[in-house]
């Protein structure tokens, strides 16, 4: 293994290439700042561009703008509470309010530093042990991942903040807004009004755009109507001590080890990872009461996840031919393109490439990092951009980016609706958060629910004797439990505070 690598390094390590690798990696960056502009477009952009390239040199820029794609989505989500990407949505709960506390340079410290070794460590696991994963992420059917789901909305509880019924609420409307449109495997139009654009339901994009930035802008812009005074933000050092990284060891390793293994799994990704690795690490701490307000600890566990998840996406590809999410998809297409057929034997059959593609990865990494770290004082500087002129830029950043997801104007409808819709939950109280979780999570339910009955011919019980179905629901079941009797404790510790 380790002469198959260093021949990859050896591949790898020429001007073309190493280009490539910067190239694509600022591009991504570029693409996954910008709300609405993910790594897969940054991907289905480029890819025709690899056609006259050889395997490693087109693979390697692919795999650039994958890095780069995933990490740049930290940018806004930290200096404007705009989740570029979806797997940086949970980078927002903590790194905008830092950011507002005059602390955005060390929100990029932590958040750059996360990345870059979330990433490493996905890409060791990716090398080290991509056939054996791959083997038992095969053995995951709809049994094993509607049971998976099921545990994953339970952990609405813990992102409802105050109100767990306002929380279940909000999860249920998210459930809800993802069944509009052509429902699973028989497409029956479902709450579509009669209008046909409706049809394809709400994309993912204009959702978070629309919650999260849009909302924001109305809240800036009410506040700026309310008090006509511009706030004084400083953006404080970004300098981070090494004991400062060394106490979020253990929070990083877990989130992870989150992020790699549910980028395994395929179909969930970097946008289920960030939100799940968030919620453990507010739920292990000893000051969950700071979740939300600014602590580094939601920035780690944030940005560790969602770069860690980019390998174990990567290990269904390479190992099985499966994409772990809609950017390996493409990339799927990009090895299909060069003559390449992912499965068992593309490492026997073209391990020269394989291994230079894990060489690029780890490149990539470095690279990431580098174009980060330089430019974080320039995207501090952002902060001191006058409201009235950075939200109509924002606005119409969201508008082109709603718009690109499909080139149609539904979409830039949607994003409107749902920008209000944000607007007016958080204003009477309702968290955002399970909504999001509750869109990406429903139709994953409902997909895994009707194929397993119809595998089963009807009979739910294989949903629970199936043992790795059985676990996950016996964890569910406990984590209610939890969440309750939490929920109850609280209640009583209020009331004897309140007399």
């Amino acid at each position: 293994m380790f002469e198959l690598l260093a021949e990859g390094f050896g591949s790898v390590f020429t001007f073309q290439i190493m280009l490539l690798v910067a190239v694509g990696v600022a591009l991504g960056l570029v693409f996954g700042s910008i709300p609405g502009l993910t790594a897969t477009m940054a991907v289905a952009i480029c890819l025709p561009i690899t056609y006259g390239m050889d395997s490693i040199a087109g693979m390697s820029l692919l795999m650039g703008l994958y890095i780069g794609g995933v990490s740049g989505g930290l940018i806004p989500a930290i200096l404007l509470k705009l989740p570029g990407t979806p797997s940086s949505i949970a980078t927002t709960f903590d790194g905008y309010p830092m950011a507002q506390n005059g602390e955005a340079g060390k929100a990029f410290s932590f958040a750059i530093v996360s990345s870059f070794f979330g990433g490493l460590l996905s890409i060791i696991v990716l090398i080290a042990i991509a056939p054996p994963l791959g083997r038992i992420a095969l053995q995951f059917g709809p049994y094993e991942y509607f049971a998976i789901v099921i545990f994953s909305l339970t952990l609405i509880a813990s992102l409802s903040g105050d109100s767990l019924p306002k929380g279940i609420m909000a999860g249920l409307l998210g459930i809800g807004l993802a069944m509009v449109g052509s429902a699973p495997i028989d497409a029956f139009p479902r709450f579509t009004f009669g209008f046909t654009d409706m049809s394809a339901g709400f994309n993912l994009l204009p959702v978070l755009i629309g919650l999260f930035a849009l909302s924001e802008i109305f809240l800036s812009a009410e506040k700026k109507i309310q008090n006509n005074l511009k706030p004084k933000i400083k953006t404080g050092s970004y300098k981070v001590s090494i004991s400062e990284y060394l106490k979020q060891g253990w929070n990083f390793l877990r989130s992870s080890v989150i992020g790699v293994g549910i980028g395994i799994l395929p179909g969930i990704g970097g946008g289920t990872a960030n939100i799940i690795s968030y919620v453990t690490a507010k739920n292990s701490s000893k000051n969950p009461e700071k979740f939300g307000k600014g602590t580094p600890d939601g920035v780690v566990a944030s940005e560790a996840s969602n770069n860690a998840a980019v390998g174990g996406a990567l290990v269904p590809l390479i190992s099985l031919g499966i994409p772990g999410d809609t950017v390996t998809a493409m990339l799927l297409g990009g090895l299909v393109l060069h003559g390449l057929q992912p499965g068992p034997l593309l490492i026997q059959n073209s391990g020269d490439v394989v291994y230079g593609i894990f060489a690029a990865l780890i490149i990539a990494n470095l690279f990431m990092a580098l174009f980060l770290f330089l430019g974080m004082r320039g995207f501090v500087k952002l902060l001191s951009i006058p409201a009235h002129i950075l939200m109509p830029v924002i606005l119409a950043l969201c508008v082109v980016g709603a718009f690109g997801v499909n080139n149609r104007m539904f979409d830039v409808g949607a994003l409107l609706f749902f920008g209000v819709l944000g607007y007016l939950m958080i204003k009477f109280g309702y968290p955002l958060t399970p909504v999001v979780l509750g869109f990406i999570l429903g139709p994953l339910l409902e997909t895994n629910l009707r194929r397993g009955l119809m595998l089963s011919q009807g009979d739910f019980m294989p949903f629970i004797t199936s043992p790795i179905a059985a676990v996950f629901l016996l964890i569910t079941a406990g984590s209610v439990t939890y969440a309750v009797y939490s929920n109850r404790k609280k209640r009583k510790g209020d009331s004897i505070l309140e007399s």
